[in-house]
């Protein structure tokens, strides 16, 4: 038996599951396993993210899957999750992009947006043949948007946005950035077509993460928007948290398919790799390892079906959503430095997936909120102190 039907008969998730939700994890798994994991190690080496797969991935249905109408799945929250963990289990950067794309731009154009707005750009998204980005974090501090100092001012009829954020996923890539500013009346959102005059993205360079993904720094010099680019439904810094809380479940499920796979890897490789004259499988040691990635995994991933079934129905608190990225993340971090242990020297090298799921998983902790940050919505919602400050 392999480890991965192994450890799937130990978790016995297919008994918790709808047959659509299944049906929804055999696609995403079959797309990831035949598209993207034969080339996933050289992409990562050239810092290549293969553009070409977005129609394919639109063509699957899993681009704003979770959303109702306008060419979207209309999927449920679990079957969303199950699409994000399959991604992941090959690469985070795949599973950042269906974020980016939907959880994101397309959550917050069908959340905020204007009907003109919802029929100009969701159908194209969904196909994939157009792309998304969603332009928040600024370079000064992503965990304070609070304190963002791109501005937008009002002239005549239009909008003039000035300022620069940082780390935008697909922004090189996108048709489309939705963009958070302050105004003389708070935060507000826009859809800022990328070839409008003054709208720039440049690939951050030199990432030891995500190299397979694409992050960009963005300047907005001066870009001139009419006020039918404005977010209509968006005002205040409730609009991209409620897009944030989209992307931060995605992650709670994604990063339990990156454990998933290292945990298979140590497995299989503990059973072929062979110290004092037997696998080191046999060992108690390894053995205790094992067993304790295998729960581990096992409760981040039980975690997320319970946090899956209470977004389904419409139940979740945005502390909820918390306690799964914080735990799920730290969790997942832990059993990939315990499977490279296993796999020793050669747990460095790309003969195998490890230490790339590392390398992305220190990325996916920092962002949609850091160990502190969510410590300190839990420490909030505990104590009823906000100490943010």
């Amino acid at each position: 038996m392999t480890a991965e039907l192994t450890t799937e008969r130990l978790l016995g998730l297919d008994a918790l599951l709808s047959d659509e939700q299944r049906e929804w994890q055999r696609r995403a798994r079959q797309f990831a396993t035949e598209r993207i994991a034969p080339v996933i190690e050289d992409d990562f080496e050239a810092k290549h993210f293969r553009r070409e797969l977005i129609a394919e991935a639109g063509a699957a249905g899993f681009l704003g899957m979770h959303l109702e109408g306008y060419g979207t799945a209309g999927a449920d929250a679990v079957s969303y999750g199950l699409v994000c963990m399959e991604l992941e289990a090959i690469d985070s950067g795949w599973r950042t992009f269906v974020s980016v794309q939907g959880s994101l731009a397309m959550s917050a154009i069908a959340k905020f947006g204007s009907e003109e707005q919802k029929q100009q750009w969701l159908p194209g998204m969904a196909k994939g043949e157009l792309v998304g980005c969603f332009a928040l974090t600024e370079p000064t501090g992503g965990s304070d948007p609070a304190a963002m100092q791109t501005f937008a001012r009002r002239d005549g009829d239009d909008w003039v946005i000035s300022g620069t954020k940082r780390w935008i996923g697909l922004a090189t890539l996108a048709d489309v950035a939705i963009v958070w500013a302050q105004t003389e009346d708070g935060v507000r959102g826009f859809a800022v077509p990328t070839n409008t005059p003054g709208f720039t993205a440049t690939a951050i360079e030199g990432k030891l993460a995500m190299r397979a993904s694409v992050q960009c720094d963005i300047v907005l010099d001066d870009v001139r928007l009419p006020e039918s680019a404005r977010l209509p439904g968006a005002a205040g810094l409730s609009g991209p948290f409620s897009c944030l809380n989209e992307a931060r479940f995605g992650i709670v499920f994604g990063v339990v398919g990156a454990a998933r796979t290292c945990l298979e890897v140590a497995i299989e490789r503990s059973k072929s790799r062979e110290v004092f004259g037997k696998p080191i499988g046999a060992m108690q040691l390894t053995q205790q390892k094992l067993a304790d990635m295998f729960v581990e995994y096992e409760k981040a991933m039980l975690l997320a079906l319970h946090l899956g079934n209470l977004k389904d129905a419409e139940a979740i608190t945005p502390e909820q959503i918390s306690v799964g990225k914080l735990n799920n993340v730290r969790e997942a971090q832990k059993i990939a430095r315990t499977a490279r242990g296993i796999l020793a020297g050669d747990g460095i090298t790309s003969e195998f997936p490890v230490m790339r799921h590392m390398a992305n998983l220190e990325a996916v902790a920092t962002y949609e909120g850091t160990d502190e940050v969510h410590s300190l919505v839990l420490g909030r919602a505990l104590t009823g102190f906000a100490a943010f400050r």
